[in-house]
């Protein structure tokens, strides 16, 4: 199932790439859009994983109708995590693919289309960087760490706690904040030491179920937004290596 995956990551990743300089944008909300690019990656990872095994269910970000989370066989699938960078000519932006069981997630990869870096994870079984092992930083401090967060689409509540998050590692003498536009992405930083922590408050599982299992499986701890054991019911995510999860909780956790 994990080589499925990469599979259909790098077969989407060149028709991604094609419509940088072409770019098709339409809005699904306010602020939030979408690209043709997002819509021909999902068609062929799709085509590929339901090729493989098409008895299974699918639970994708540009596609409305989804399987329920707690399917026996489900694959959660993000084709452009960091469709605003895209749009933007930032180049920094992915592909999320992970397989879950009954819930659980089993296996993911998270595919960075520019610098070629292929990171995946497996459920007991460790995380990888182009099937090298990775593992999480082990700052201890807040004042020692660089930390991500992003911000959602809403401009209300979960914008100012974000905020104020950011305010109060700042006064704990936080080295530095870091907002990349892509979850996916900054979970797998984190799960190989390029950033310390990474908290953001509203994410859908096609943002984290790859990445979450990635980092966890790097010797990352990981909770929702308000502390609670992490699932795919999260609505948000903090994650930091072990020595500074606590530290990092304690700071930006909210108390909804």
């Amino acid at each position: 199932m994990l080589e499925v995956a990469k599979r259909a990551a790098r077969q989407a990743a060149p028709e991604i790439l094609s419509h940088w300089d072409n770019l098709q944008i339409e809005y699904k909300g306010v602020v939030d859009l979408v690209t043709q690019a997002d819509v021909a990656s999902e068609k062929i990872i799709n085509e590929v994983i339901g090729s493989a095994f098409p008895t299974h269910q699918f639970f994708a970000e540009e596609t409305e109708i989804r399987a329920s989370l707690d399917s026996p066989h489900l694959w959660i699938i993000d084709p452009l995590d960091g469709t605003t960078n895209f749009a933007g000519k930032l180049p920094q932006f992915c592909i999320s693919i992970a397989y879950a069981e009954n819930g659980v997630v089993k296996a993911g990869i998270v595919y960075d289309v520019v610098r070629d870096e292929m990171f995946h994870g497996v459920a007991g079984g460790g995380a990888f960087l182009n099937d090298s092992p990775i593992s999480v930083s082990r700052v201890s401090g807040i004042n020692q760490s660089i930390v991500c967060t992003g911000f959602a689409y809403e401009r209300g509540p979960m914008m100012r706690a974000t905020l104020k998050s950011i305010e109060r590692l700042f006064d704990n003498n936080l080295r530095g904040i870091r907002r990349l536009g892509s979850a996916a992405l900054d979970f797998c930083w984190v799960a190989c030491g390029r950033l310390d922590g990474y908290f953001e408050y509203i994410l859908k599982p096609w943002d984290f179920a790859a990445g979450a299992l990635i980092a966890q499986e790097a010797g990352g701890k990981i909770c929702t937004r308000t502390g609670a054991p992490f699932d795919l019911n999260a609505l948000g995510a903090i994650v930091a290596g072990p020595n500074l999860f606590a530290h990092l909780a304690g700071a930006v956790r909210l108390s909804e």
